[in-house]
């Protein structure tokens, strides 16, 4: 995990003397995922550089431990409630359809999507990147909103498990209070073990292991249907020559 860590924080600094960019700006959860990913872009370009921005939707309730993380790393940190902009696009949705309530998938991904747009805004008004916080579990079976928390300029966790996440944070001597956090959505109430039925423990086996379980054939079907998430946007390709791919 040490040499891990050091890897990544290289990789960190490497992307950002190419990109010019002044600093990075993360959205702060309150969960392990961010958490980890602005204590590996302070170590890397220290914490004056990284902006952590916590997003209510109303009510959230791991706002004071965002909060918490942020003043334990040191970083500067803005909350900005998102609550007007996604029931205003909830409102005009519902009017120009003539429905009365949006299914949950709708519901559920609004939030995600407007957080991300806050983030590029300040990383555009500021000339900072947007740091992805995504985990390879996470991505691997689709428990991401597409064109929300998916996206980012830079990705420091994506090819970790959740449990390497731990791992790494642990080894960072980040408070394991924090970094053994049951993990959540923030969206539905439930924790994300029980949205998805299984343990992060049994998927993480599988993935780096193929380490066959009960729920084997579930995270299979989700992974395919999830392939769209992972391939975006689908392109058409003519097969012309282009002497600038």
């Amino acid at each position: 995990m040490k040499k891990m860590i050091n890897e990544i924080t290289q990789f960190i600094q490497d992307y950002f003397k190419t990109s010019k960019a002044k600093g990075a700006v993360i959205g702060m959860s309150g969960g392990k995922d961010s958490f980890v990913s602005a204590a590996l872009c302070a170590k890397a370009l220290s914490k004056e550089k990284v902006l952590g921005v916590i997003m209510p939707n109303g009510k959230m309730e791991d706002k004071q431990i965002a909060e918490q993380e942020c003043k334990y790393l040191g970083i500067d940190y803005m909350i900005i409630d998102i609550s007007n902009t996604t029931q205003t696009i909830v409102k005009n949705v519902k009017k120009s359809l003539k429905i009365t309530k949006l299914n949950n998938i709708a519901s559920i991904n609004i939030a995600p999507r407007v957080r991300m747009t806050t983030l590029y805004s300040i990383a555009a008004s500021m000339e900072y990147l947007v740091v992805n916080t995504s985990n390879l579990s996470e991505t691997m079976i689709g428990y991401t909103t597409k064109w929300g928390d998916n996206v980012g300029d830079i990705a420091p966790l994506a090819d970790l498990t959740k449990t390497e996440v731990c791992e790494l944070g642990l080894a960072m001597g980040l408070p394991k209070e924090f970094v053994d956090k049951i993990p959540s959505d923030g969206l539905t109430g439930k924790t994300d073990e029980d949205n998805f039925g299984f343990s992060y423990k049994e998927l993480d086996d599988y993935i780096r292991a193929k380490k066959t379980a009960k729920n084997t054939e579930k995270i299979l079907k989700l992974h395919q249907n999830s392939k769209h998430k992972r391939n975006f946007p689908e392109k058409y390709l003519s097969g012309r020559k282009n002497y600038l791919s």
